[in-house]
């Protein structure tokens, strides 16, 4: 096995651990040094037995790993993407990728120039159940794809608002839930080219949404709809029917379903429905359930930037698919708040 990329994580938030844990875990990596102000980072650093920064231009001062985590709050990704591409250092950006699309333009326009790797954290991409559904997509056996439902339906406590940015505009549920399902939806089913939406904020009242409603149009002509809400009790959501995070309790569910003229197939238990004979109501409707491996996709998110860093793959999701799929999220803003159906550039 080639030598171990050495990756720094900056920030030491929620995800900044669990990528620091899958870092310690994987073979392909080792962890270089953490950078965040606050004690907890420097007692994490201390913890794991590797260098502690006050910030990431401390740690440039004093080392260079081969690749660089920035898992530090939305609104600092721009100025850490930007000296990690100073430094030439590829560089995993949490998702968003930025706080707007101006800023994200110039992050991945920047990173393009000068050639270095940038990658966004949509690690559902690297799940080898999403994998697996984008070959039977491909393949055909669903026939020309129609319509597409996704449901994202969560009940967050009143305790998770007492964090005050999260009461706040740009903390609800679209940026911070839906963004995934938009980029899985892209990947799936390719692009969209419009989109309207609804939204509410009827429950708790905040200056964010708690619940939107959005109709998507796809290039090849396949319409799409999309439901979210962090105020409904439901079994309904990545979160709940996936298992990929141990903190949520994992359902029977499914939350995507993808319809096309010869089958449809529900996400993610991929179950594929089909007509034997040929395609009609009348028929018998038969299910089979598609086997896959189940492996953490944050692992592999973790495996796969190791290997980008040393030059052996290419990013599953680069800044540009990470800045399309802001793009795509902002529209569904933008058609919410001025009622009006958007196109998607």
């Amino acid at each position: 096995m080639a030598r171990p990329a050495r990756i720094a994580v900056l920030g030491a938030g929620l995800i900044g651990k669990r990528h620091i844990q899958h870092i310690l875990a994987e073979p392909e990596a080792e962890l270089a040094a953490i950078a965040d102000p606050a004690p907890v980072g420097k007692c994490l650093a201390e913890e794991k037995g590797v260098p502690w920064f006050p910030s990431f231009t401390d740690l440039l001062a004093v080392q260079k790993p081969d690749g660089v985590i920035v898992a530090t709050p939305n609104q600092l990704h721009l100025p850490h993407g930007m000296e990690a591409i100073a430094a030439g250092l590829p560089a995993l950006i949490e998702k968003p990728i930025t706080g707007d699309v101006a800023s994200g333009t110039t992050l991945v326009e920047a990173a393009e120039a000068a050639g270095v790797p940038l990658l966004v954290g949509h690690y559902r991409r690297h799940n080898p159940m999403i994998r697996r559904a984008k070959e039977i997509i491909e393949s055909g056996r669903l026939g020309r794809i129609i319509a597409v439902h996704t449901s994202c339906w969560l009940m967050k406590p009143d305790d998770y608002f007492e964090v005050s940015w999260r009461r706040e505009k740009g903390a609800g549920p679209v940026f911070i839930n839906l963004i995934h399902d938009m980029d899985l939806l892209r990947h799936l089913c390719g692009e969209v080219t419009c989109v309207q939406a609804f939204e509410s904020n009827a429950v708790r009242g905040f200056p964010v949404e708690d619940t939107a409603v959005i109709l998507l149009r796809f290039a090849s002509g396949a319409l799409g709809t999309v439901t979210v809400s962090d105020t409904i009790v439901a079994p309904w959501s990545w979160e709940l029917t996936t298992g990929e995070n141990p903190a949520y309790h994992q359902t029977d569910q499914s939350c995507y379903f993808i319809g096309g003229t010869h089958g449809s197939l529900a996400i993610p238990k991929l179950d594929f429905w089909y007509n034997e004979n040929k395609p009609s109501w009348w028929e018998p409707i038969y299910a089979e359930r598609l086997p896959f491996q189940f492996e953490d996709p944050l692992r592999l998110q973790i495996r796969h930037f190791c290997r980008v860093v040393r030059g052996e793959e290419q990013p599953l999701v680069s800044g540009r698919e990470g800045l399309n799929s802001l793009r795509l999220t902002g529209a569904v803003k933008d058609a919410a708040q001025t009622g009006q159906r958007i196109a998607v550039a």
